[in-house]
């Protein structure tokens, strides 16, 4: 009996590790700074093993309304307000074409647009199969950002879908 019970905890405790999950990291959350640096919004990230996901939130008055290209550059920097250049290019680890409908695409940064309201407001979520840390993660060595352009993305044309100027960027590190 007692041989029974020792076995049963021993496969008990076995099969408990192997349905044990690792415990979810904590949010990562950012600024999402407009064209005069000013604070429009913030970012909070969520990270899993094979996806992110980003919750967007912009205040209102903080874009234009109507729809506003979104993609993942490669460098966590939005330190050029206004320009919003030093974030680089978008995150392409395999040199993909741009463009969610691109037969050679999409390339890593590519998210679908976001809408602003009449207010300027903006509410979504998104996800990527970019891992939030690692070496090929949003929170590599020198991070990336989250960057909001003042059109829509077209999803083919490039290099960035005619999304026009860079109105919005948020530091992902």
């Amino acid at each position: 009996m007692k041989l029974a019970l020792i076995a049963t905890l021993a496969l008990a405790a076995g099969t408990a590790g192997a349905l044990a999950q690792p415990a979810a990291a904590p949010p990562v959350e950012a600024a999402l700074i407009g064209p005069k640096g000013d604070a429009i919004g913030k970012i909070t990230l969520r990270g899993g093993a094979d996806l992110t996901v980003v919750r967007i939130a912009i205040n209102a008055g903080g874009l234009t309304p109507g729809w506003h290209g979104l993609h993942f550059h490669a460098v966590g920097d939005c330190s050029d307000t206004g320009q919003f250049q030093l974030s680089k290019g978008h995150v392409n680890h395999d040199s993909s074409k741009h463009g969610l409908l691109n037969a050679e695409g999409p390339d890593d940064g590519d998210l679908p647009n976001i809408y602003a309201n009449a207010d300027g407001s903006a509410n979504a979520e998104v996800v990527t199969d970019l891992a939030l840390s690692g070496e090929r993660g949003l929170r590599d060595a020198d991070g990336s950002a989250l960057v909001i352009h003042a059109s829509e993305d077209d999803h083919s044309t490039q290099p960035i879908g005619n999304a026009g100027a860079r109105v919005g960027c948020a530091v992902i590190k």
